[in-house]
């Protein structure tokens, strides 16, 4: 398909309530069809596809121009969807979830070995978020997880609007849901939690203080990555990460670039002394660029 009007064709209203219905069950049939969606969520505006579909997920990434080696997150619509994708969840995740979803905290967790999917160069591990977005969900809640990035060429800004997102995929994508602007804040906080206690991947949206304030006795370790990524600046943002703030990433979309650090993680079995752990500033919104 050519021409600015065919492509202009594939943006659906969703601010028009009257339009609204008939756009996700377009959205629905395209995710089903195993094409290519856009989507907002609650940082950022998301491309993405059926979680299960091994050549619709390779779409996505083809129209970032991304490798496999940058798995993208998978949204899901409730809790409950967990123990169907990841295994030997810790209880600590479990608390993370019920305070933390739907929100900007992607986890990291054990992929269900059994599960036929390909996600990408993931190590068997699969980066979970519940975002808080009305059309996100109800999406999600009709079609089943999606494995979802930011809506952006690779070394381009993430989309906040639907249009922002066509400009840069074009048609790539079979249908844009377009929900109005969205904030482009902060992606979302990324934890490794394939482990005894959980690991600052990335810092975002959720600060440590907030998610320590909710683990009790279990202690949240920082990675040098997360540490890094806290201290770094701008321009080290620019020249270290080839584009998604999940996130979002989400994972955001809602997820930055920064989420390679997703589903690439091989826990060291290395114990982090209780003394060692220290509370590091969140990166400013600016030094990377969101994923849903």
């Amino acid at each position: 398909m050519s021409g600015t009007a065919p492509l202009q064709d594939r943006l659906l209203d969703c601010v028009d309530e009257q339009q609204r219905e008939d756009a996700l069950a377009r959205a629905a049939a395209v995710v089903r069809e195993g094409k290519v969606v856009v989507l907002p969520t609650d940082t950022v505006y998301g491309v993405g596809a059926d979680a299960f579909d091994v050549v619709a997920v390779a779409m996505v990434l083809a129209a970032k121009h991304r490798g496999r080696e940058m798995p993208p997150p998978v949204l899901v619509p409730n809790p409950r969807t967990v123990d169907g994708l990841a295994t030997d969840v810790p209880m600590y995740a479990r608390i993370l979830m019920r305070h933390f979803w739907p929100g900007p905290l992607t986890l990291v967790l054990q992929a269900q070995p059994s599960l036929q999917w390909d996600l990408g160069e993931t190590n068997g591990t699969v980066a979970l978020r519940m975002p808080d977005d009305e059309l996100a969900l109800e999406l999600l809640a009709e079609v089943g997880p999606l494995a979802v990035t930011s809506a952006n060429v690779t070394g381009h800004p993430a989309a906040t609007t639907a249009q922002e997102a066509l400009d840069q995929l074009g048609g790539a994508v079979a249908a844009y849901l377009d929900g109005g602007p969205r904030t482009g804040g902060q992606p979302s906080t990324i934890l490794d939690c394939t482990g005894e206690e959980p690991v600052v991947l990335r810092l975002g949206a959720l600060r440590a203080e907030e998610i320590r304030g909710v683990l009790g006795t279990t202690v949240l370790h920082d990675s040098p990555e997360a540490a890094d990524a806290a201290t770094s600046t701008p321009e080290d943002a620019a020249t270290s990460t080839p584009e998604e703030a999940d996130e979002p990433g989400p994972a955001d979309p809602g997820d930055g670039e920064r989420a390679s650090l997703v589903g690439s993680v091989t826990p060291s079995g290395v114990r982090v002394p209780a003394d060692a752990v220290r509370t590091v500033a969140a990166p400013r919104a600016d030094e990377s660029a969101p994923t849903p």
